[in-house]
C-alpha cells in the first residue's frame, strides 16, 4: 500500500498531535504512506486518503474551511465523486452534518444527513463538556473501522455537542453519556469519530490503522 494521506489544515486545533498519531501507525504497520498536513487544495486533490480534524465551534470551523481557496470544492470532488477514503475527527466529523445548531443554525457539508445539537445532560447531573474516557458500543460491529477493537474499548472525548444521524445505519458506534451519544459515523467511503483517536491510545491507533488499510 502506498500513497498520500492529507490532513487538512484550516486553522482548527493542534494538527501536529493528529499527524504524529498517523505517522506512528504508518511506521509501526510498515505502510508505504506519506502523511502531510496541508492547507493546499491542490495537494488534497492528489491525496489517496483525506483526514479532516477540528476543534472549536461549528460555524468557526466551517468558515475556516471555506476560507481556503478551492478546498470545499476539492473535498467534495475527491470524497463524493472520486470516493477517496475520508476521516473526520471531532468537529471535523460534525461538519459532515446537514446542520450545526451551535450558537444559531449553520449549514454543514451535508455528506451524512443529520444535525449537531447540544449535549443537554446537565439536568442529569453530568458535566458539559463531556471530557474524558468513555466505553464504545458498536452499532455496526461489522464495519471495518471497528475491526480489532476489544469489547470494552474506551476512547477519549472532549465535546459539548453531539451528532444525531437522520439514518440510524449511519451511526457506527455510540457511548452512554446521559443516553446514547454518537461516537462514530459512516457511510460508503466516509467515516468520522467524535472522539480523538490521537488521544485514545491503543483504541485510537487501531482505528487509525483500520482507516489506513480500509478499501471501501
Amino acid at each position: 500500500m502506498s500513497g498520500l494521506v492529507a490532513i487538512v489544515d484550516y486553522g482548527s486545533g493542534n494538527l501536529r498531535s493528529a499527524a504524529k498519531a498517523f505517522e506512528r501507525v504508518v511506521d509501526e504497520q510498515g505502510l508505504a504512506l506519506t502523511v502531510a498536513v496541508t492547507a493546499d487544495a491542490a495537494m488534497v486533490a492528489k491525496a489517496d486518503r483525506i483526514v479532516l480534524p477540528g476543534v472549536g465551534a461549528f460555524a468557526d470551523c466551517k468558515a475556516g474551511l471555506a476560507a481556503l481557496p478551492g478546498m470545499i470544492e476539492t473535498l467534495t470532488e475527491q470524497v463524493l465523486v472520486q470516493a477517496r477514503p475520508f476521516f473526520g475527527i471531532c468537529v471535523g466529523m460534525q461538519l459532515l452534518a446537514t446542520t450545526g445548531r451551535e450558537h444559531g443554525d449553520h449549514a454543514g457539508l451535508g455528506w451524512i444527513k443529520g444535525e449537531v445539537v447540544p449535549l443537554a445532560v446537565e439536568s442529569l447531573g453530568l458535566k458539559v463538556p463531556h471530557m474524558g474516557w468513555n466505553e464504545l458500543v458498536a452499532d455496526q460491529p461489522g464495519h471495518p473501522l471497528l475491526a480489532g477493537l476489544p469489547p470494552e474499548a474506551h476512547a477519549y472525548f472532549v465535546h459539548s455537542y453531539r451528532f444525531v444521524c437522520a439514518e440510524p445505519a449511519h451511526r457506527l458506534a455510540h457511548v452512554d453519556y446521559g443516553g446514547p451519544v454518537t461516537a462514530m459515523i459512516g457511510r460508503d467511503n466516509i467515516v468520522g469519530t467524535q472522539f480523538h483517536p490521537e488521544k485514545s491510545q491503543a483504541t485510537g491507533l487501531q482505528v487509525i490503522a483500520n482507516f489506513l488499510r480500509w478499501k471501501p
